[in-house]
């Protein structure tokens, strides 16, 4: 039996980017897919669009054929095709997207009071195109770091996804899906979104706040409560980074007790794993950012750009330059699987 909801009908355009993650974007148009069988009637319907009307390859190699070019999208703000909803798609590389004539379709369609979002790395593209100075917003865990010091005045969370106003933005993997949940929630109500899940073999819908990844518990597999209570500060505080002395103080233990809690579970010095998980975010700025070297270093807790080079060296077995340099050739390589 369907439900009998009031018709209500929503055209979404994702708009694909080069190198766009398929499982944001699979999640999302077949839990809206699941929604119109549910309803009885198609009330979301979606096209895919691109730059130039061309294919569009995923990260994974796959290609998806596309309805429309940004030539058309433009034309269709002003017809019958209007969309209620526009969301980029990308994923991999979304650093080096940089197409103005995209960015200013983007500002129009939000000037017009289209909605518009972004899946899995895609807040990167709407934050160049100036969408979200000030507004709340989500991006993949992994991007997060190089998108906060490129983009300071966004706000940007670990969340799974984030609504403000007409801007719906989500980290990308399974968050696309609790992302159009919620757009349908708003539309028809909890009957519809349960049965959706239902479908979905989806147990529960995750509230937008949920983490991105696992706890520290599950994550390194640590269960004394006192070293996860030391790792949090710590990554909470990498381009300043506390004294032991500070950590003990805030955890009310002595520095012996947490070097000899540090050796017992994580098999290293504290000073040792601090030092590795901002060399970590240091590589992330690195691979993600054009940030320059220097602002990299002070950015993770480093005096200067000598000592964090010598840090990195040790541990990675490259500097950060060859590290910079050995991402732009794997970025400048020609794709196999791309017909030249």
């Amino acid at each position: 039996m369907t439900i009998k909801p009031p018709v209500k009908k929503r055209t979404l355009v994702f708009f694909l980017i080069p190198e766009f993650t398929l499982l944001p974007f699979s999640a999302a148009v077949e839990t809206l897919r699941i929604a119109n069988r549910m309803l009885g009637y198609k009330a979301y319907d979606w096209r895919l669009a691109s730059a130039d009307g061309q294919k569009v390859y995923s990260s994974s190699g796959i290609a998806l054929e596309v309805d429309s070019s940004l030539a058309d999208e433009r034309r269709n703000l002003s017809g019958e095709q209007r969309p209620s909803m526009v969301l980029i798609c990308s994923g991999i590389n979304v650093e080096s997207f940089n197409n103005k004539s995209v960015f200013a379709f983007l500002r129009e369609t939000y000037n017009r009071g289209v909605s518009v979002g972004s899946l899995c790395t895609g807040a990167h593209v709407l934050a160049q195109a100036g969408l979200l100075n000030g507004k709340r917003c989500a991006i993949h865990w992994e991007n997060l770091p190089g998108f906060a010091e490129a983009f300071p005045q966004a706000e940007v969370y670990a969340d799974l996804y984030e609504v403000d106003g007409n801007l719906y933005t989500c980290a990308g993997g399974t968050a696309s899906l609790d992302m159009m949940l919620n757009l349908i929630g708003q539309d028809f109500g909890e009957t519809l979104v349960n049965r959706v899940c239902e479908q979905q073999l989806t147990d529960r819908v995750r509230n937008p706040h949920d983490r991105q990844r696992l706890p520290l518990r599950a994550r390194l597999g640590v269960q004394n409560n006192k070293v996860l209570q030391i790792i949090e500060l710590m990554e909470s505080n990498l381009s300043e980074p506390l004294s032991l002395i500070d950590i003990a103080d805030s955890v009310d233990l002595s520095r012996r007790q947490i070097e000899r809690l540090f050796s017992q579970e994580m098999g290293r010095s504290p000073a040792r794993y601090y030092l590795e998980i901002r060399l970590d975010r240091a590589r992330h700025l690195l691979v993600q950012s054009s940030m320059p070297i220097v602002e990299v270093a002070v950015a993770c807790g480093f005096v200067s750009a000598s000592h964090f080079s010598k840090c990195y060296r040790e541990v990675y077995n490259r500097s950060p330059q060859q590290e910079r340099a050995e991402r732009k050739l794997v970025s400048n390589t020609p794709r196999t699987l791309v017909p030249a």
